[in-house]
């Protein structure tokens, strides 16, 4: 069975690939996940605030710094809550890409075109196969346009772009009113890749501290069906790679991804739960269906259920949706 597929222009053996997540912190983890059988690792993500705050230590005290700034960098946690700082990522890069044979992409999560941007040569340079960039912004400015906050993320794009020669994956959330026009528009601006989708922080409140609780739940296979929708109407139609994070825990997962269009699944909750050797189990499953439905490869079945030949995608959209409403009943007891 040949389980081979290609993402950023990489050739994989397979189309599981381990998601930025602590899994690949330190060394023993990046060898355990190659040894568990994944295709290729991303790394957690470095944010846009460590190489900023890094960047100003070099030109000033930052505890003498005007109260704006030092209100500002209160929200946001000390240096020693992250795993790895800036110069520790670049290292943890190169020791990786020296210990395992797969492909390390490197991630950088962020939200604005500024000078940072340049520590996207300096992980090229460290050896990283691609870059994922990790778009993360909650919109709370009720004066900017959609069209003004679209813009500021292609224009991101665009920078990350101009710094460097390695493939670069976008990974964005869904919340934007025409979403296909912004993948098109992200194809444009240099994106090789699209990553669907980014997880959003969606906090609770405590009834007894009366504080923001920013707690962070695993996610679960229900939360595929997004990802179905949006990877199936994309492919083919932008010229990007696709991948799929959130929801993807199971053989069934991949292979539904993989019919709707994706290249590769990217697993990390699965593997916080059960283990790197939760990749063995997911890839045996996923070769047993293959086989028993008489398919040859991934390529024979990767897209065969996107929208690319339907010749009006909206209203096969629209017919599905009044065909699930009209068609449900409640349950009688």
């Amino acid at each position: 069975m040949d389980l081979s597929t290609q993402y950023l222009g990489m050739q994989l053996p397979h189309p599981l690939v381990v998601g930025a997540s602590p899994l690949a912190d330190d060394l023993d983890g990046v060898r355990r996940l190659e040894d568990a059988g994944a295709a290729a690792i991303v790394l957690r993500s470095l944010f846009e605030e460590q190489i900023t705050r890094e960047q100003m230590s070099e030109h000033i005290n930052l505890d003498s710094h005007g109260e704006s700034f030092a209100e500002a960098a209160s929200y946001f946690p000390s240096p020693h809550a992250f795993a790895l700082g800036p110069f520790q990522y670049l290292e943890h890069l190169r020791r990786a890409k020296e210990a395992v044979r797969i492909p390390v992409i490197a991630s950088l999560n962020g939200m604005t075109a500024e000078s940072w941007l340049t520590f996207a040569r300096n992980v090229e340079q460290a050896g990283a196969d691609a870059l994922e960039l990790n778009v993360y912004a909650v919109e709370t400015d009720l004066d900017a346009s959609a069209a003004s906050v679209e813009e500021r993320t292609l224009q991101l794009v665009r920078r990350v772009r101009e710094a460097v020669s390695i493939p670069l994956a976008v990974k964005v959330g869904p919340f934007y009113s025409a979403f296909g026009n912004m993948a098109r528009h992200l194809a444009e601006a240099g994106a090789d890749g699209l990553v669907l989708f980014n997880r959003f922080l969606q906090p609770d409140i405590d009834l007894e501290t009366l504080s923001v609780d920013p707690h962070i739940h695993l996610s679960t296979s229900a939360e595929l069906r997004l990802r179905l929708r949006w990877i199936a109407i994309l492919r083919g139609r932008v010229p990007v790679s696709l991948a799929a994070t959130g929801g993807v825990h199971t053989a069934k997962d991949v292979t539904k991804l993989l019919l709707a269009g994706a290249d590769v699944t990217m697993l990390a909750s699965a593997l916080l739960r059960f283990g790197p050797e939760r990749l063995a189990a997911i890839e045996a499953d996923l070769v047993e269906w293959l086989t028993e439905r008489e398919y040859e490869s991934v390529e024979q079945l990767k897209g065969s259920m996107s929208q690319a030949s339907c010749p009006d995608p909206a209203a096969f959209e629209r017919g599905n949706y009044m065909r699930a409403l009209v068609s449900y009943a409640p349950r009688r007891d």
